[in-house]
């Protein structure tokens, strides 16, 4: 049994390195293995398929637990895990207060069950049998129909969650631009008053105002992934098994095709008109 993400981080490692050895985890090992247990056609299928889920569901929560670690044992270590610079121009833009925006979580979710509501009712029924179209997709009846027709408790959780994290999202931006905002008015107000001090006064100054910030953001970033590792556990207990890893298999491919080489080169040299 691999040892979890929070038990690996070191308060003296540098989140950098963990971060590659994670993902590498998460590509390597636990994807093939919710891929297999998601094309398994034997008797032990479901149970296989809920080990590799809680295994990869474990894996991404304990992420979130290092990452409150890192920034729990130094202040020092906070601008790093805002503005992360082991971070790549592919996925800058989907990062909300240092990690991936929980709308990721909900947008997936919702393609899933949108997917399957806008799929033709002729598409492998009343065109191939169920045999063929299981072997043309390489996956169990049960994984290839686990979003078709989900229960009214599966889409009114999905929508609860949705709401939760539309209120929760502006909250905590507002937040951290208060922060942001009660710097500056520190750094005027205390700049004004030492106005002609030495310059070693004045760098005091700014570190305590800075020292000041950092504390009222560190709250905001360990809330930040506080619901980010609540909208994943909702997630988990609003769908069943097969629901739950088509959902992760989604979110685990996101994360690794963001660091794909190719797709972030193409990425690089894409010319963007301005207007």
């Amino acid at each position: 049994m691999h040892k979890s993400a929070a038990n690996l981080f070191k308060k003296t490692r540098r989140f950098a390195d963990f971060h590659v050895e994670w993902l590498n985890a998460l590509e390597g090992t636990l994807l093939p293995l919710l891929r297999d247990s998601l094309s398994s056609s034997s008797s032990s299928t479901s149970t296989q398929l809920s080990s590799a889920v809680h295994s990869l569901h474990r894996h991404l929560q304990s992420y979130y637990s290092a990452l409150n670690l890192a920034a729990s044992s130094s202040s020092c270590q906070l601008p790093q895990l805002l503005y992360p610079p082991w971070r790549n121009s592919l996925e800058r833009p989907f990062l909300f207060l240092g990690d991936l925006h929980p709308y990721i979580f909900t947008t997936l979710l919702r393609s899933l069950l949108e997917n399957d509501d806008h799929d033709s009712d002729d598409e492998c029924a009343g065109v191939f049998l169920e045999e063929n179209c299981n072997h043309l997709l390489g996956r169990p009846w049960q994984v290839l129909t686990a979003w078709k027709n989900p229960s009214k408790y599966t889409i009114s959780r999905i929508e609860q969650i949705e709401c939760g994290v539309r209120l929760m999202v502006p909250a905590l931006w507002d937040r951290a631009k208060a922060e942001q905002a009660r710097l500056a008015d520190r750094v005027a107000d205390q700049w004004t008053r030492a106005s002609g001090e030495k310059t070693k006064d004045m760098t005091a100054v700014l570190g305590k105002a800075a020292a000041a910030t950092t504390q009222g953001l560190a709250g905001v970033f360990l809330d930040a992934n506080r619901l980010r590792k609540s909208v994943l556990a909702d997630i988990m207990s609003a769908t069943n098994v097969y629901q739950a890893g088509l959902f992760l298999e989604a979110l685990a491919q996101f994360l690794v095709g963001l660091r794909d080489p190719e797709l972030l080169e193409k990425f690089q040299h894409c010319p963007v008109k301005m207007r």
